[in-house]
């Protein structure tokens, strides 16, 4: 008989583990949270073409018996994604006829976005990449060495976008090759995570991550994604300090979704509760126009009141900047009302 001290030791790290165990069936979501399914509108995921994924951790941070929890709505899949809407798009900011290899999109000076995988750790219901061909635009199939290639041949990138999906989902060994690769490219400078793992899947921030975080000469910029305080539980708070320890610059994105944050106080206690985490607010998106999205709109008006009353109610540094993403555009277009320059 083997002894039990030479077996081979489980070596599926903790964030994948928990991944693997994410909910996929809307039934199972509702159960577990007292809902009915026709009281809230719910299809199976199947029916609207974008299955559902979401954290057990995640779920624990819903209202048990609240149809309209903020981040229940978020992640459940709705009969309303199916309506056909005039202006909802499957491309809805251009990235396609941006990519100049594949993954590789090139919208603005100095600055280069990797989509480096296809995969998250949860499926928001307003993602503007949900349509997205990933499998013909998959950088990864040839090692890199395209999106390399570019990078290389154009000395005026500065910095380089890993996005998705979400470029945590990709293990160690292979987001670390990636890394080192990237910091062999002499002008690069600065190295941009646009993630949502660390709110969604804070495991992940694990110490092989905050390792290769600590030795890159690249500077790095954490961009997250937390559309509502109630997602900043202390696990959270606590993933976002270790980052910040290891030297991560910790910005936020966030989407006004209808139902979730458009309110005031609502994005408030966001903006508060993310400078509690290290975290400063960064932009505030309206939402993208892409199909199946349509019931989460907030018009430009109601917007502009909402960031009006915010900024009676907060310092500027906690305040975000309302920007719309436009197509063809050389940025973020931010959105001012009449009074404003």
């Amino acid at each position: 008989m083997i002894p039990v001290s030479a077996l081979p030791l489980n070596t599926t790290p903790a964030w994948r583990i928990a991944l693997r165990e994410a909910l996929r069936e809307p039934a199972e979501l509702l159960a577990l949270l007292g809902l009915d399914a026709h009281a809230v509108g719910a299809h199976p995921p199947a029916d609207t073409g974008f299955r559902m994924l979401v954290p057990r951790g995640y779920v624990a941070r819903m209202r048990p018996g609240d149809p309209h929890d903020p981040l229940l709505l978020q992640v459940l899949p709705q009969a309303r994604e199916l309506l056909d809407i005039p202006g909802y798009v499957a491309d809805p900011v251009g990235d396609l006829s941006a990519e100049v290899a594949p993954g590789v999109l090139h919208k603005y000076h100095g600055r280069v976005l990797l989509v480096s995988t296809g995969a998250c750790a949860i499926h928001c219901r307003y993602c503007f990449r949900r349509h997205f061909p990933y499998a013909e635009s998959n950088p990864s199939g040839g090692h890199w060495q395209d999106a390399l290639s570019y990078l290389r041949a154009h000395p005026e990138v500065e910095e380089l976008i890993l996005s998705g999906g979400d470029p945590l989902v990709l293990d160690d060994a292979k987001l670390g090759a990636l890394v080192r690769a990237l910091a062999d490219i002499p002008h690069l400078r600065r190295l941009r995570l646009h993630t949502r793992l660390p709110v969604v899947l804070p495991e992940r921030i694990d110490s092989t991550l905050l390792d290769w975080i600590r030795g890159s000469r690249l500077r790095i910029i954490c961009v997250i994604h937390a559309n509502h305080a109630n997602e900043l539980d202390a696990n959270v708070a606590q993933a976002l300090s270790r980052l910040h320890a290891a030297g991560a610059h910790l910005l936020n994105q966030s989407v006004l979704l209808k139902g979730v944050n458009d309110s005031s106080s609502a994005l408030d206690d966001l903006s508060q509760r993310l400078f509690e985490c290290r975290v400063l607010p960064y932009y505030l998106h309206l939402l993208d126009p892409v199909a199946g999205a349509a019931h989460f709109h907030v018009d430009d008006a109601t917007a502009l009141r909402i960031m009006q009353s915010l900024r009676a109610r907060l310092p500027g540094y906690l305040v975000p900047k309302l920007v719309r993403e436009q197509a063809g555009k050389p940025s973020k277009t931010p959105v001012f009302s009449h009074e404003e320059p």
